[in-house]
Parts: structure tokens; C-alpha cells; sequence
């Protein structure tokens, strides 16, 4: 980032790292909502009332009725107390209090930041685009709500997935921005599209993983094929007909996710190898450390599935692997950033 006033360089640099680490809990606290089942606890939105959770009596069974009608409720949890409901509805208040937290604490600094003239107009443009990312992400996740409220008793995984991208493509450009302004550089990501390849095909790739990651999830795929590496006694599902090209494309069925969600990480994991061979064969002794930063999150993340997985989707495992999934993404970028 070019600043105006390099006073407040200081300044900029706490203002970026708190709301990364802000937008870091609201990722983790997200999947924790998803985890235990409390998404759709909440099925209105109040963008203003409802910042503050219900004081009396009476407004809690106003919510809890309003679940009441929905088929998450009718069809699994209609045993639940109101205690019961609100535990659940804590999570999901909680996650869309912090994205109203995050919005306010990006906007109102960068709305001094363009009185005091501090940040030069080009990149003022790019933080303007960035909040009006973050409010559309506040849409995307109340669009996702709405897929479960009316036929079904949960999301859709679809909508799951963008939900979750456009955190971490949020979470990945303030992170690039930071990286820049801590070195006083102004490296692009797509600086040269002949050069550094690999490292950009591995973080595509860990994009991509996000995506099934969310599919996974939002099938609850992980509840099938609980073994490894074999999925029961094959490789490929057995309960999976590729009759079709189209076929191929069907990301609705939950065996058929998992083994991809499997695949890629394989992927993922040979092309992070190669990428180390690499450096090792041009003696990039620079790149070393960072190097190996990544491959041990990406061990334990893959350590994190695999338990995650054959545990039964032990809560605490499943919810480190999430977590860990954001260190990884945040290491590879900086791992790419010195990398060009």
C-alpha cells in the first residue's frame, strides 16, 4: 500500500492485522456454528435489531416458535428445550454479531484514513472494494440461511461453499495487502503468469480444497467411508455409477465428494513435494524456512483429516482441521509473496 503520510504507517499495518485476525475468528467461529448444527437457529435477520440477543422471557419463545416451523425442527431436533435452543442460537448470533464487528471496524478507520488523505486514491479504491466484499458476504450468508429455512434441514452446500471462499479470498487479499505494506513493496499476485507456477497451481489447488471442504460438510460426507486409506475396502466408492460425463459433475452425492475431497489432497501434496524439489535443485536457500513452515502445516492438516475422519468426526478434530486449513492458506501466501 502507497501511503501519503508515512506517520501513520504504524497505523495502517494494526488496522490491517486486527481485522485479519478478526476476519481468522470469524472463519473459526463459522465453522464452529456449522459443527453444531446452529445455523439456522436464527431464521430472520435484523440488521439493526437484532445486534442485541433477547433479554426477556417472552422473545425467546418468539424464537424459538419461529424455529419451531422450520424442518431442521420438525424432522431432527424436536426434542430439544429452550435451553437446548439457546446454545445453538448463541453460535449463530455470535457469528453474525462479529461480521457486523468486522464491517464497522473496516469501514469507520478507512473513512478517516480518506479525510486525512493518507492512503493514496488507487488503493483507497481497492479497501472500498474490499468492504463492499465483506458486506456482500453478509448477504451471501443470510442467502445461505434461506436454503435451509424452507425445504430442507440444512443448508445448501452450495451456497455453503461460496460462503466460505469469499472469506478466505477476504482473509487472502487483506493478508497481500499486509504482507506489502510491512515490506514497503507493491508486489501483485498475478505479477508474471510465466513464472512461479507451481506455488500458484498449489494454492489454487488449496482453494479448490476449501470448496469440497465446504461440500463435505455440508453433506455431511464425512459421516460415510470412515476409513483410510482404502474407502472401506476400495479405492473408489463402490456405491458410485460413472455412467455419464456428466456424471463426473455431480457434486450432490456425498461418496462421490469425499473421494475427491481425498483426491485433491493427494494432489495438493505431490505438487507441494515437487514444488520443494524444486527449490532444493535451484538452491533457493532463501525460500527454505518458509518452505517448511508450510509442509508442516500441511502435514498436520492432513493429519487433522485423516483423524477427523477415521474418528467418527470427533468434534475438537474436526474443528482443528478447519482451523488449521486457515494457517495453511496464510503461510502459503507469504511462502508465495517471497517467493517472486
Amino acid at each position: 500500500m502507497l501511503l501519503n503520510n508515512q506517520k501513520y504507517y504504524r497505523l495502517i499495518n494494526l488496522w490491517l492485522i486486527l481485522t485479519i485476525l478478526l476476519i481468522v475468528s470469524m472463519i473459526i467461529v463459522g465453522g464452529l456454528t456449522r459443527l453444531t448444527d446452529s445455523g439456522l437457529s436464527i431464521t430472520k435477520w435484523d440488521l439493526f435489531s437484532g445486534i442485541l440477543p433477547p433479554f426477556s422471557e417472552s422473545k425467546w419463545i418468539e424464537y424459538f416458535n419461529l424455529y419451531k416451523e422450520i424442518p431442521q425442527f420438525i424432522l431432527i431436533n424436536n426434542d430439544i428445550s429452550i435451553d437446548d435452543f439457546k446454545i445453538i442460537f448463541y453460535w449463530e448470533f455470535y457469528h453474525r454479531l462479529l461480521g457486523r464487528i468486522i464491517g464497522l471496524f473496516f469501514l469507520l478507520p478507512l473513512i478517516y484514513f480518506t479525510f486525512k488523505k493518507i492512503i493514496n486514491k488507487k488503493d483507497l479504491i481497492k479497501l472500498y472494494l474490499i468492504f463492499f466484499l465483506i458486506c456482500f458476504q453478509g448477504f451471501v450468508g443470510w442467502f445461505m440461511v434461506q436454503s435451509g429455512l424452507i425445504n430442507d434441514i440444512s443448508v445448501s452446500h452450495y451456497r455453503l461453499s461460496l460462503h466460505l471462499f469469499i472469506a478466505f479470498i477476504i482473509l487472502s487479499i487483506l493478508s497481500w495487502i499486509y504482507l506489502n505494506n510491512i515490506n514497503l513493496t507493491h508486489k501483485k499476485f498475478f505479477n508474471n503468469f510465466t513464472e512461479n507456477n507451481i506455488i500458484k497451481f498449489f494454492i489454487f489447488l488449496l482453494f479448490i480444497q476449501i470448496i469440497f471442504g465446504a461440500f463435505v460438510s455440508g453433506l455431511d460426507a464425512g459421516k460415510i467411508y470412515q476409513t483410510w486409506p482404502l474407502m472401506n475396502s476400495t479405492f473408489f466408492p463402490n456405491d458410485v455409477e460413472i455412467k455419464k460425463s456428466l456424471d463426473l459433475i455431480n457434486f450432490n452425492d456425498r461418496s462421490y465428494v469425499q473421494f475427491i475431497h481425498r483426491i485433491i489432497a493427494y494432489l495438493i501434496f505431490g505438487i507441494y513435494l515437487f514444488f520443494g524439489f524444486n527449490i532444493l535443485i535451484n538452491k533457493k536457500k532463501y525460500l527454505y524456512k518458509h518452505f517448511s513452515i508450510v509442509m508442516l502445516i500441511l502435514l498436520v492438516q492432513i493429519v487433522l483429516g485423516i483423524s477427523t475422519l477415521i474418528s467418527g468426526l470427533n468434534f475438537y478434530l474436526a474443528s482443528l482441521h478447519q482451523i488449521s486449513s486457515i494457517f495453511l492458506i496464510i503461510s502459503s501466501l507469504n511462502l508465495y509473496y517471497r517467493s517472486i
